[in-house]
């Protein structure tokens, strides 16, 4: 028959439990941390380390907001995005398994005073121009909803949106094909005393960038583009681009801070990208 143990048997063998758990707590903490925790409210749980979240510069309103197919860095005061980053994937590229929305919604982790409406483009002249592409989130019926919401939209000269701009979406999915991934980030210039638009105030931006790097081979490489937002007639995208490092001069954010620093001075200061 088994002895039974003491109480204070007991009581010290809890004790040296809860001292071993407490070690291992420890010990787990410093040398293993926990990733893949997000910053704010969100669906999308994306590590520190992920290569496409940029920081911004200078002092302005920010929401970091997560999603499944993009994060979102949000703009209170001119309800638009500072940026919008994602990665696409040569799978996510080539996905046609959901079909466009077309459902345009407020985002649900916006307070309902801080966000655009479908009210404040009505008769404005502006279209409803996606940051995201609906065209790059054909992979998810969850992504391709959240790609609608106003969070990731901002009012774009017609011409530019189903221009130039469609041109740089659709040759973006050919280069994540070809390269297997892609980090893009994208968004308006946001500067001082833009005009607006509705009963929100939205902020009519003057100009748009989006910069792009293909993480994979031996160095990184990365490529800027700027846009007024205007209608571009007979404009070669390869005419518009730019170095990152021009785009990070002209709206203040800094794009691949993860990446080390000699990896960002080369692959910043060029435009020397390939179109195809």
């Amino acid at each position: 028959m088994a002895k039974k143990k003491t109480k204070g048997q007991v009581s010290i063998g809890f004790i040296a439990m809860m001292v071993c758990a407490g070690f291992l707590f420890v010990h787990n903490y410093l040398f293993y941390p926990v990733k893949n925790v997000p910053q704010t409210e969100g669906t999308r749980e994306i590590t520190i380390e992920k290569g496409e979240i940029p920081t911004l510069q200078t002092d302005r309103k920010e929401q970091i907001i997560y999603h499944e197919g993009y994060t979102v860095s949000y703009n209170s005061d001119y309800k638009i995005a500072n940026w919008v980053a994602y990665e696409l994937t040569a799978e996510e590229a080539n996905s046609k398994q959901v079909k466009r929305s077309d459902n345009f919604i407020p985002d649900p982790t916006v307070a309902q005073n801080e966000t655009a409406t479908n009210e404040d483009y009505k008769q404005s002249g502006y279209d409803k121009g996606h940051l995201a592409p609906a065209g790059d989130m054909k992979w998810s019926v969850n992504a391709m909803r959240e790609s609608f919401y106003f969070t990731n939209i901002c009012p774009q000269n017609k011409g530019l949106n189903t221009g130039i701009w469609n041109v740089l979406e659709n040759q973006c999915r050919k280069w994540a094909a070809r390269h297997g991934a892609l980090l893009i980030v994208t968004g308006p210039v946001i500067e001082d005393s833009l005009k607006q638009l509705g009963i929100h105030h939205v902020g009519i931006p003057n100009a748009f960038y989006k910069v792009i790097c293909i993480p994979s081979g031996d160095k990184p490489k990365g490529i800027g583009f700027l846009f007024e937002n205007k209608n571009y007639v007979k404009t070669s995208i390869r005419s518009m681009a730019v170095s990152i490092d021009r785009v990070e001069q002209m709206t203040g954010i800094d794009f691949f801070p993860s990446f080390p620093l000699e990896v960002q001075e080369e692959m910043e200061t060029s435009s020397d990208w390939e179109y195809e």
